[in-house]
């Protein structure tokens, strides 16, 4: 007796988290997110869910990331009328974000079909007409309609289940964005309780706006992250002045500042923290743009849940000023103000999503920027294998953009210290308290690489059965 765990998500790869448990009849899916890859193997992988959506009782979502969030409409497109509970700072970002998400499964749908037209025209042979998207706005408002909203440190009985046989999850703070948790889950069968951990995303000491992680509650089992597990961070703190100084560098050589950053976090963060530097004149009074529709609606939640921000960001509401937005920075709404950037020929910076350089804005800046040896690409996060985020940050020679071969001769560097997942030192000392109560641990959400490297340490340093799971592998615990 016990929990019965099937991997379906982020299983030896960084996106599309998501984790079957079964236990006393009842199936809970903790998370829904989308896997951002190739086009056609996304498609695939993104379409097919872990179980038949009638046999699904509860859904937990740690956090509001698309890579953990994205196939929620797809569940409700299938039929899934049950809760999904979550923190209400998640619920929030959610409503913007799955309509966004949608918005761009439309979006591509549109253009794929379009395009077959246009080659069918001419007599060339292309994809097949008729491309459907994954799922449609309207399928992310019913998902939305569907968020329950629970409090931290705050048990609640899933549906289905009873005192005595289901599910129960406490959710911690995990430090990693705004609404971010990490799920304790206690599953009772037949007068024997399993506790489980997931870590959902580990944050980070000392990350702008939000709280540090949570201690993590004592669990026999432990799915943790690994997306840093072979790597350490600089500390956050010098980031400052690592920023200051390569603003400094591209203005004084007549460039402008392209930075892909992720719609929801990273994009708060550097706003606050260029706040901060051109209050303390160590950098220029340089026009700065969020141009992301998206960032523009997610910073709003972010006003709203105070309740979130750590004593920094309060330290600016306390001076009656708002750390999101000021009357330097200008947040482009429209498609219109978003081209008009690329006429500008004096220094400036714009903060663009999407992280990976896969979708968005952020790809119409990099294609009229990259060429230019004055100009900086400026990357914010993890890059996942097979995206042009990955293939500037290795400072290939040659990357694509909308299929055209484009010469990268732009200046790129990176501030990972702002990444908002622990590195490996930080991963085993978010561990440590649990170590005299764990059984076994499952690493998820990291590369190959990156899962053996922790896998390795967690081994030598605290003795303990690690295993790396791969996609629709099984396992009885308890």
């Amino acid at each position: 007796m016990g929990i019965r765990l099937h991997f379906w998500g982020a299983a030896q790869t960084v996106t599309g988290s998501s984790h079957h448990l079964e236990c006393a009849g009842q199936n809970v899916l903790l998370d829904c997110g989308l896997f951002q890859g190739h086009r056609q193997q996304g498609r695939e992988i993104n379409a097919h869910l872990a179980l038949p959506v009638e046999q699904l009782n509860a859904v937990v979502l740690s956090h509001a990331h698309i890579d953990h969030s994205g196939d929620l409409p797809l569940l409700a497109k299938q039929g899934y009328r049950g809760p999904i509970y979550t923190t209400p700072a998640t619920v929030d970002l959610c409503e913007k974000m799955l309509k966004d998400s949608a918005h761009i499964q439309e979006s591509d749908a549109e253009f794929v079909n379009k395009r077959w037209r246009r080659r069918k025209a001419i007599g060339m042979n292309g994809e097949a007409d008729g491309a459907t998207p994954l799922y449609t706005q309207e399928d992310a408002a019913q998902a939305v309609e569907q968020f329950k909203p629970v409090k931290l440190h705050t048990p609640q009985l899933l549906a289905g289940s009873t005192a005595d046989a289901g599910f129960t999850t406490t959710t911690y703070d995990a430090g990693h964005m705004l609404g971010s948790t990490c799920v304790l889950v206690e599953a009772k069968e037949q007068g024997q309780t399993t506790r489980l951990l997931f870590s959902g995303d580990v944050g980070r000491k000392g990350l702008p706006i939000i709280h540090d992680p949570d201690t993590a509650p004592a669990a026999e089992y432990l799915i943790m992250e690994s997306t840093y597990g072979n790597r350490l961070h600089q500390p956050i703190g010098p980031v400052k002045k690592k920023l200051a100084n390569l603003v400094n560098r591209t203005v004084a050589r007549g460039g402008h500042i392209v930075m892909p950053a992720f719609a929801v976090g990273r994009t708060q963060q550097v706003v606050m923290l260029l706040h901060e530097l051109i209050d303390a004149k160590a950098i220029p009074d340089i026009p700065i743009f969020v141009d992301s529709p998206l960032a523009v609606n997610v910073t709003d939640v972010f006003r709203k849940h105070e309740e979130e921000w750590d004593e920094g960001a309060r330290a600016f509401a306390d001076l009656h000023e708002d750390p999101f937005g000021w009357r330097r920075l200008k947040y482009t709404r429209t498609v219109e103000e978003s081209k008009a950037l690329n006429g500008l020929h004096v220094p400036f910076i714009v903060i663009s999503a999407s992280g990976m350089c896969e979708a968005g804005r952020v790809l119409h800046h990099l294609k009229n920027s990259i060429e230019d040896p004055r100009n900086l690409v400026l990357i914010t996060g993890f890059q996942a294998q097979n995206t042009l985020g990955r293939a500037i940050v290795e400072k290939q020679p040659e990357v694509k953009i909308f299929g055209e071969p484009l010469r990268l001769r732009a200046e790129v560097d990176s501030i990972g210290e702002l990444s908002g997942h622990a590195d490996q030192r930080e991963l085993l000392e978010w561990m440590q308290p649990i170590v005299p109560t764990l059984k076994q641990v499952f690493l998820v959400h990291g590369e190959p690489d990156a899962q053996q490297a922790l896998k390795a340490e967690i081994e030598k340093m605290y003795k303990l059965n690690v295993v790396c799971p791969k996609r629709g592998d099984r396992f009885e615990v308890g």
